[in-house]
């Protein structure tokens, strides 16, 4: 394999583990691609260098390391950079600051969406749903 596919195959597969490690934390993570490559490759040399150093080379060490590195990557820019909750249900709110979330902002703007109500409106028909609903202790008497 030439340099140049090695650096390309190594680019794809941070992308993924790091597309991956996004999806792995709940919530919305607007960033461009070379952040999601960056937090990939972040996640797979550290997670790579703790797996060598505990494990040996296991691949399935590794990889399971690399993966959760990115993970802690993500929950770190989250907490560091965008000053936001890793779960409930402020985690699912769009972020105000972070590399990219001004340009996606405004682009949603642009497109006539509010992302700052999307999830209000999502918890206020969540909430009307339980209300009209009876408990579910009522619905066992009834049978």
């Amino acid at each position: 394999m030439s340099n140049f596919g090695l650096v390309i195959a190594i680019m794809l597969s941070a992308f993924i583990t790091g597309g991956l490690a996004r999806l792995a934390v709940p919530g919305p993570d607007p960033m461009p691609a070379w952040m999601t490559v960056t937090i990939g490759l972040a996640g797979s040399g550290v997670g790579f260098g703790v797996a060598a150093a505990t494990h040996g080379h296991h691949p399935y060490a590794a990889s399971l390391s690399a993966f959760g590195t990115a993970i802690l990557a993500v929950i770190a820019y989250r907490k560091l950079i965008q000053k936001r909750p890793i779960v409930g249900a402020e985690a699912l709110r769009f972020p105000r600051r972070g590399i990219g979330v001004k340009e996606y902002r405004e682009r949603l703007s642009q497109a006539g969406v509010d992302p700052d109500r999307l999830l209000d409106q999502a918890l206020e028909a969540q909430r009307r749903r339980e209300q009209d609903s009876p408990p579910e202790d009522e619905e066992r008497k009834e049978q």
